[in-house]
């Protein structure tokens, strides 16, 4: 069973609870007061939100949010008719190279709300649980970021990146003198790519509830295979 010690860990519970005496939006504040789980939690005992963002490019400075998806789940069970799916309307052009990558299209968003009418929703679904990505240099930079150009006020709260954990597993896998000899060199840790490895099925990538879904289902496999129920969340949120 592995163990990975996490550099980047904060005492989150306290954190967000000084979050919530400094937040001067109504909307965040009430998000912070709701805090989230003590460090010795045990993942079993988490209830957990997958979160997957589509944007018109990788720059969460310059781009934007065009979809977000998010669904419920813990070790035990996805709650998908609890999922909730939203078309966003960009600050910015769509490009054609993202259009082919997503299948977003101008006529998509069509009458698309802006972010900060779906907000309260969005902040609603992640109070209180512990939100899941697979890279997490997406979903919170690009809603921190966006938040900050509304209200001048961005949002912070921990993460379990799927793609790191799945990165530090075949890093691991492939180190060792005798492998270096052999050349071998981790896996892909891409989405689709990391669920193959878990026997998942394949699902068509790029749709925001999808991936959603699809993360929420390799955390379960991660954990069922690399780590243990009583594992606390210290050990993997971010």
């Amino acid at each position: 069973m592995y163990n990975f010690i996490n550099k980047e860990v904060l005492n989150w519970s306290a954190f967000l609870k000084l979050k919530a005496q400094l937040s001067k939006d109504s909307r965040l504040k009430k998000f912070y007061d709701v805090g989230t789980y003590h460090d010795d939690t045990k993942l079993q005992d988490i209830e957990f939100v997958a979160l997957d963002f589509e944007t018109t490019g990788l720059d969460p400075k310059k781009n934007s949010i065009i979809s977000i998806g998010l669904v419920p789940f813990n070790l035990k069970r996805i709650y998908c008719n609890q999922a909730k799916s939203w078309f966003i309307n960009p600050k910015d052009k769509l490009q054609e190279d993202s259009i082919i990558i997503h299948g977003i299209t101008h006529s998509d968003l069509k009458g698309a709300p802006d972010l900060r009418r779906i907000l309260d929703q969005l902040l609603e679904q992640l109070a209180g649980k512990v939100v899941v990505v697979h890279y997490r240099n997406i979903e919170r930079p690009f809603l921190d970021l966006h938040l900050r150009a509304l209200f001048k006020e961005g949002i912070v709260f921990p993460v379990v990146d799927t793609m790191q954990i799945e990165s530090n597993i075949q890093r691991k896998l492939a180190a060792g003198f005798f492998n270096r000899l052999r050349g071998k060199k981790p896996a892909s840790i891409r989405l689709g790519q990391s669920r193959t490895r878990y026997n998942l099925p394949t699902y068509q990538p790029h749709d925001a509830l999808t991936d959603a879904i699809a993360t929420a289902e390799l955390l379960q496999a991660q954990v069922g295979y690399h780590f243990s129920p009583d594992t606390p969340i210290k050990d993997l949120w971010l």
